[in-house]
């Protein structure tokens, strides 16, 4: 591949430290039992409407009706007041009895059909540390949704019928995820990844269309060679399952507006078959969406025996006659080194 790419050491970009905020919560909204502000409308002070009184004369009390309306009648035509209408007399009522006819079975009340509208979800740990994840929301078909994970965050939309399933990989052995939908409805799960104590895993993320990788190159390996990870070469678990090199992992759905996109590596280091070093860097590609602009994101690092780390960061990219080109930021990531036990 016939590209420039535009060395930037550690240190020179600058750190955005409000870009947390802004992954969390320029999006979608946080989950269940987060207070929520809503707007109420305001109402003019002032006095109240005079209501107009009208004058009524010519008002004459009479006792409520008697025990049966023949005697109400009675009432109504003794000495009427002036002014007012003498009520006519009612007509006489006959007393007739109910004739007894059986009667049939009485037809039921059929049952209320139940909606089903909880949203559950399902977390399950696979090889190579990852976890498969099952949501069911059957009133929330083709809704849009935020999975959260560690500080991991990724832009998710359910299927017609409600249901997602996505393998996300662990950034924590105790693994939590949340489910988050704009409504305010969501679930929660968790499961244990024993098994990510043998693997290293780096994660970029960003929102909107950044441009931007994570590039792995595992022994010394070039770019554009066979131990050139990234997702042009992404691989997939079943390197890692044999410890022969990592994969790429890319979350979120491209196809919805402003998505919260992550792109992950892992490394067997555990298990791997060849001791050695494997070179990390974040890498942006300069394309017309991003070019001349400023690109924010994060940068989530775990490794073994070693906690997550987080690093936020700001890259102004070049103007668009470079693009086709890459800035790549190097010092960003530990590199992996691979050690025999």
């Amino acid at each position: 591949m016939n590209v420039k790419r535009y060395g930037i050491v550690g240190g020179t970009f600058a750190a955005a430290l409000g870009i947390g905020f802004v992954m969390q919560h320029g999006s979608d909204p946080a989950p269940r039992g987060v207070p929520q502000i809503v707007a109420q409308s305001m109402i003019p002070k002032g006095p109240a409407p005079r209501t107009q009184m009208l004058d009524i004369e010519g008002i004459t009390l009479t006792s409520a009706l008697s025990s049966t309306p023949q005697e109400a009648a009675n009432v109504a035509q003794v000495k009427p007041a002036q002014g007012t209408m003498e009520l006519p007399s009612m007509p006489q009522l006959r007393h007739a009895a109910l004739r007894d006819a059986p009667v049939g079975e009485l037809p039921k009340d059929e049952p209320a059909p139940s909606f089903g509208c909880e949203v559950a979800m399902t977390v399950e740990p696979t090889a190579a540390a990852m976890v498969e994840l099952n949501l069911d929301a059957p009133c929330l078909g083709n809704a849009r949704l935020t999975i959260h994970h560690s500080g991991l965050m990724i832009t998710q939309v359910t299927s017609e019928d409600g249901k997602l399933s996505v393998t996300v990989p662990a950034l924590a052995e105790d693994a939590v995820f949340i489910a988050a939908f704009a409504s305010g409805e969501g679930a929660v799960a968790n499961t244990d990844v024993s098994s990510l104590a043998f693997y290293d895993r780096v994660a970029v993320q960003w929102k909107g269309a950044s441009g931007l990788q994570v590039h792995a190159r595992e022994y010394g390996a070039d770019y554009d060679s066979e131990g050139h990870v990234w997702a042009e070469q992404a691989r997939d678990m079943a390197a890692a399952a044999r410890g022969v090199g990592g994969f790429i992992t890319r979350l979120g759905d491209s196809a919805a507006a402003e998505p919260l996109m992550a792109e992950i590596y892992t490394f067997p280091t555990g298990t791997a078959l060849l001791e050695g070093d494997v070179a990390l860097s974040v890498e942006a590609e300069v394309t017309d969406l991003n070019c001349g602009r400023v690109v924010d994101a994060q940068t989530l690092q775990s490794g073994r025996g070693t906690s997550l780390k987080v690093h936020d960061l700001s890259l102004e990219m070049p103007s668009c006659d470079a693009v086709g080109d890459f800035v790549v930021m190097r010092g960003l990531l530990n590199d992996v080194t691979v050690a025999r036990n």
